[in-house]
Protein backbone atom coordinates (compact mmCIF):
# COMPACT_ATOMS: atom_id res chain seq x y z
CA UNK A 1 0.00 0.00 0.00
CA UNK A 2 2.87 2.66 0.85
CA UNK A 3 4.53 1.60 -2.20
CA UNK A 4 1.28 1.95 -4.31
CA UNK A 5 0.35 5.20 -2.61
CA UNK A 6 4.13 6.60 -3.52
CA UNK A 7 4.02 6.06 -7.35
CA UNK A 8 0.44 7.54 -7.53
CA UNK A 9 1.08 10.61 -6.13
CA UNK A 10 1.31 12.70 -9.14
CA UNK A 11 -1.98 10.98 -10.52
CA UNK A 12 -3.53 10.72 -7.50
CA UNK A 13 -6.35 13.75 -7.83
CA UNK A 14 -7.39 12.13 -11.35
CA UNK A 15 -9.94 10.15 -9.40
CA UNK A 16 -12.11 13.12 -8.86
CA UNK A 17 -12.00 13.73 -12.20
CA UNK A 18 -14.80 11.10 -12.53
CA UNK A 19 -17.70 13.17 -14.86
CA UNK A 20 -20.47 11.07 -12.57
CA UNK A 21 -18.98 12.08 -8.90
CA UNK A 22 -19.08 16.16 -9.75
CA UNK A 23 -22.76 16.27 -7.90
CA UNK A 24 -21.51 14.29 -5.24
CA UNK A 25 -18.35 16.44 -4.71
CA UNK A 26 -19.46 19.70 -4.84
CA UNK A 27 -21.71 18.88 -2.21
CA UNK A 28 -18.81 17.22 0.03
CA UNK A 29 -16.63 20.37 -0.93
CA UNK A 30 -19.64 22.03 1.10
CA UNK A 31 -20.88 19.82 3.67
CA UNK A 32 -17.33 19.20 5.00
CA UNK A 33 -15.48 21.75 5.97
CA UNK A 34 -18.73 22.93 7.86
CA UNK A 35 -17.91 20.32 10.11
CA UNK A 36 -14.78 21.88 11.43
CA UNK A 37 -15.12 25.48 11.46
CA UNK A 38 -13.08 26.81 14.02
CA UNK A 39 -11.42 23.75 15.08
CA UNK A 40 -7.79 22.38 15.76
CA UNK A 41 -7.97 19.73 13.59
CA UNK A 42 -5.73 16.92 13.37
CA UNK A 43 -6.05 15.10 9.05
CA UNK A 44 -5.22 11.61 8.87
CA UNK A 45 -3.75 10.39 5.69
CA UNK A 46 -4.28 13.21 4.11
CA UNK A 47 -2.08 12.08 0.50
CA UNK A 48 -1.84 15.13 -1.90
CA UNK A 49 -4.00 17.09 0.03
CA UNK A 50 -7.57 17.61 -1.82
CA UNK A 51 -9.55 18.20 1.28
CA UNK A 52 -6.79 19.99 3.43
CA UNK A 53 -7.09 23.87 2.24
CA UNK A 54 -10.85 23.08 1.82
CA UNK A 55 -11.26 22.36 5.51
CA UNK A 56 -8.01 24.88 6.78
CA UNK A 57 -10.58 27.65 5.41
CA UNK A 58 -13.30 27.03 8.35
CA UNK A 59 -10.71 25.49 10.96
CA UNK A 60 -9.01 27.43 13.53
CA UNK A 61 -5.63 25.06 12.46
CA UNK A 62 -4.73 21.99 10.69
CA UNK A 63 -2.11 19.28 11.30
CA UNK A 64 -2.08 16.90 8.30
CA UNK A 65 -0.64 13.36 8.38
CA UNK A 66 0.92 11.25 5.76
CA UNK A 67 2.91 8.58 5.73
CA UNK A 68 4.91 9.15 2.11
CA UNK A 69 6.84 12.26 1.83
CA UNK A 70 5.68 12.07 -2.22
CA UNK A 71 2.30 12.75 -0.94
CA UNK A 72 3.02 15.28 1.06
CA UNK A 73 5.15 17.40 -1.30
CA UNK A 74 2.09 18.21 -3.49
CA UNK A 75 -0.11 18.79 -0.33
CA UNK A 76 2.26 21.26 1.31
CA UNK A 77 2.48 23.07 -2.38
CA UNK A 78 -0.64 24.36 -1.98
CA UNK A 79 -2.41 27.51 -0.96
CA UNK A 80 -3.38 27.87 2.59
CA UNK A 81 -4.78 31.47 3.08
CA UNK A 82 -4.67 31.48 6.84
CA UNK A 83 -1.29 29.91 6.69
CA UNK A 84 -2.75 27.68 9.48
CA UNK A 85 -1.61 24.28 8.43
CA UNK A 86 1.09 21.84 9.46
CA UNK A 87 2.48 18.89 7.71
CA UNK A 88 4.08 16.21 9.37
CA UNK A 89 5.07 12.57 7.94
CA UNK A 90 3.78 9.91 10.24
CA UNK A 91 2.25 6.34 11.10
CA UNK A 92 -1.88 6.46 11.18
CA UNK A 93 -1.28 3.40 13.62
CA UNK A 94 1.08 5.02 15.93
CA UNK A 95 0.33 8.86 16.49
CA UNK A 96 2.80 11.12 18.44
CA UNK A 97 2.38 12.09 21.83
CA UNK A 98 1.01 15.98 20.71
CA UNK A 99 1.39 18.49 23.43
CA UNK A 100 -2.18 19.11 22.97
CA UNK A 101 -5.26 17.14 21.96
CA UNK A 102 -6.85 18.18 18.99
CA UNK A 103 -11.07 19.45 18.93
CA UNK A 104 -11.60 17.16 16.15
CA UNK A 105 -10.22 14.93 13.02
CA UNK A 106 -10.69 14.35 9.80
CA UNK A 107 -9.92 11.19 7.15
CA UNK A 108 -11.01 11.16 3.85
CA UNK A 109 -10.46 7.48 1.91
CA UNK A 110 -8.28 5.75 4.72
CA UNK A 111 -10.84 3.26 6.65
CA UNK A 112 -11.38 1.91 3.23
CA UNK A 113 -8.04 0.76 3.56
CA UNK A 114 -7.25 -0.11 7.15
CA UNK A 115 -7.98 -4.14 7.32
CA UNK A 116 -10.95 -4.97 9.42
CA UNK A 117 -8.84 -6.72 12.20
CA UNK A 118 -6.94 -3.07 12.59
CA UNK A 119 -9.97 -1.48 12.65
CA UNK A 120 -10.50 -1.34 16.82
CA UNK A 121 -6.67 -0.92 17.37
CA UNK A 122 -6.89 2.87 15.20
CA UNK A 123 -9.97 3.62 16.53
CA UNK A 124 -8.65 2.99 20.17
CA UNK A 125 -5.03 5.22 19.80
CA UNK A 126 -6.97 7.96 17.57
CA UNK A 127 -9.30 8.77 20.36
CA UNK A 128 -6.48 8.97 22.92
CA UNK A 129 -5.11 11.93 20.76
CA UNK A 130 -8.91 13.92 20.74
CA UNK A 131 -10.16 16.00 22.96
CA UNK A 132 -13.53 14.77 24.75
CA UNK A 133 -15.91 15.83 22.60
CA UNK A 134 -14.29 15.84 19.73
CA UNK A 135 -15.97 15.32 16.23
CA UNK A 136 -14.67 12.44 14.35
CA UNK A 137 -15.41 12.34 10.41
CA UNK A 138 -14.63 9.32 7.58
CA UNK A 139 -15.24 9.96 4.01
CA UNK A 140 -14.75 6.97 1.55
CA UNK A 141 -16.07 5.66 -1.25
CA UNK A 142 -19.36 3.63 -1.57
CA UNK A 143 -19.01 0.91 -4.19
CA UNK A 144 -20.69 1.75 -7.51
CA UNK A 145 -21.31 -0.86 -10.14
CA UNK A 146 -19.85 0.71 -13.20
CA UNK A 147 -18.08 3.79 -11.62
CA UNK A 148 -15.89 1.88 -9.07
CA UNK A 149 -12.76 -0.50 -9.82
CA UNK A 150 -14.23 -3.95 -9.12
CA UNK A 151 -13.71 -6.50 -6.51
CA UNK A 152 -10.40 -8.92 -7.29
CA UNK A 153 -10.76 -10.56 -4.32
CA UNK A 154 -11.71 -10.95 -0.61
CA UNK A 155 -9.41 -12.88 1.96
CA UNK A 156 -10.58 -15.15 4.88
CA UNK A 157 -10.75 -11.85 7.27
CA UNK A 158 -13.20 -10.94 4.96
CA UNK A 159 -11.33 -7.77 3.36
CA UNK A 160 -11.87 -6.97 -0.32
CA UNK A 161 -9.27 -5.90 -2.83
CA UNK A 162 -9.03 -4.70 -6.06
CA UNK A 163 -6.49 -4.57 -9.01
CA UNK A 164 -5.39 -1.51 -9.93
CA UNK A 165 -3.16 -0.24 -12.81
CA UNK A 166 -1.02 3.04 -12.56
CA UNK A 167 0.09 5.37 -15.61
CA UNK A 168 3.77 3.74 -15.86
CA UNK A 169 2.05 0.44 -16.53
CA UNK A 170 2.68 -1.02 -12.89
CA UNK A 171 0.33 -3.02 -11.13
CA UNK A 172 -1.12 -3.00 -8.16
CA UNK A 173 -3.21 -4.96 -5.18
CA UNK A 174 -4.88 -2.66 -3.34
CA UNK A 175 -7.21 -3.72 0.16
CA UNK A 176 -10.25 -1.39 -0.08
CA UNK A 177 -13.00 -2.22 1.75
CA UNK A 178 -16.81 -1.00 1.32
CA UNK A 179 -18.83 -0.69 5.16
CA UNK A 180 -22.38 -1.25 5.43
CA UNK A 181 -23.97 1.30 7.24
CA UNK A 182 -24.95 -0.76 10.23
CA UNK A 183 -21.95 -2.38 10.83
CA UNK A 184 -20.03 0.85 10.45
CA UNK A 185 -22.16 2.75 13.25
CA UNK A 186 -21.88 -0.41 15.54
CA UNK A 187 -18.22 -0.07 15.36
CA UNK A 188 -17.90 3.61 15.82
CA UNK A 189 -20.98 3.51 18.45
CA UNK A 190 -17.99 1.28 20.91
CA UNK A 191 -15.79 4.36 20.55
CA UNK A 192 -18.08 7.39 20.64
CA UNK A 193 -21.31 8.88 20.49
CA UNK A 194 -24.07 10.67 18.26
CA UNK A 195 -23.18 8.45 15.59
CA UNK A 196 -24.10 9.29 12.18
CA UNK A 197 -23.79 8.01 8.61
CA UNK A 198 -24.99 9.86 5.51
CA UNK A 199 -24.79 8.24 2.40
CA UNK A 200 -24.44 10.41 -1.15
CA UNK A 201 -24.55 8.51 -4.46
CA UNK A 202 -20.97 7.38 -4.79
CA UNK A 203 -19.46 8.45 -1.01
CA UNK A 204 -20.26 8.23 2.48
CA UNK A 205 -19.37 10.66 5.19
CA UNK A 206 -19.79 9.03 9.12
CA UNK A 207 -19.54 11.33 12.32
CA UNK A 208 -19.25 10.68 16.08
CA UNK A 209 -17.95 12.55 18.66
CA UNK A 210 -15.48 11.04 21.31
CA UNK A 211 -17.02 11.00 24.83
CA UNK A 212 -15.20 10.25 28.26
CA UNK A 213 -14.98 6.55 29.17
CA UNK A 214 -15.19 5.43 25.51
CA UNK A 215 -11.67 5.82 24.47
CA UNK A 216 -11.03 2.08 25.40
CA UNK A 217 -14.08 0.85 22.72
CA UNK A 218 -15.70 -1.00 25.44
CA UNK A 219 -13.25 -3.10 26.92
Amino acid sequence: MEAYYARRAAEYEKIYDKPERQADLARLREDLPALFKGERVLEIACGTGYWTPLIAAQAGSVRAIDHAEETLSIARSKPYKKANVRFEQGDAYALPAWPQKFSACFAGFWWSHVPLARLDGFLRNLAAGLETGAKVAFLDNRYVEGSSTPISRRDAEGNTYQSRRLADGSSHEVLKNFPAAPDMKARLARFGTEVEFREYEYYWVATYRIMAGKTSGGA
